[in-house]
């Protein structure tokens, strides 16, 4: 498989996060509550990993929120850009819709769902193999994002971020997860 060359670096689980902690988490990433009380959806990572894929289109289809996506990746420890690189979305782009506080078109909608759902699944990894308890501070978002800038080796040594800027690739970052939760890949 040839590799993109602007591309430089590189489950159910026992009860869905508590409103306080989708409330804290979405605080922290700075988004803003929608109308009527409810929460940005994609920024609960656990319940849109658990969500059905006729809810995640529905998601896809009203769009991630310009303005919520570039300050949860402004929560990250990693510079946006690499952030937007990885997942093929302009940097341009994000910053003209977030000033208007309009949301990202479905094709980069998609890749944010996608990303997302990702982050849930290593949040239901910890909870149903590891220990939560051992690991208080541990931020699903932040660990992914930096193992993703990681050469692994059952890619062929390119790293999982080299993947994610298509839906067919974030499919095969995630059994790549679920293989490495199960033992298969050390």
């Amino acid at each position: 498989m040839a590799k993109n060359p602007k591309r430089t670096q590189a489950y159910p689980p026992e009860a869905p996060a508590s409103r306080l902690q989708v409330a804290e988490r979405t605080e922290a990433y700075g988004a803003a509550q929608s109308e009527g009380g409810g929460m940005r959806h994609w920024l609960n990572f656990r319940d849109v990993f658990q969500a059905t894929p006729v809810t995640r289109i529905d998601l896809i289809r009203a769009g991630v929120n310009a303005a919520d996506f570039k300050n949860f990746v402004s929560s990250l420890d990693i510079q946006q850009e690499k952030i937007f690189l990885m997942l093929d979305i302009a940097t341009a782009t994000v910053n003209r819709k977030a000033s208007r506080n309009e949301p990202l078109s479905r094709e980069d909608s998609e890749k944010v769902v996608g990303m997302a759902k990702l982050i849930g699944q290593v949040e239901a990894m910890l909870d149903e193999s590891g220990d939560p308890e051992a690991m208080p501070g541990f931020d699903a978002a932040r660990w992914l994002t930096s193992w993703m800038g990681q050469p692994v080796p059952a890619l062929g040594g390119a790293s999982p971020s080299q993947y994610m800027d298509t839906i067919e690739g974030q499919a095969m970052i995630a059994r790549l997860l679920s293989a490495m939760q199960t033992g298969a890949y050390a």
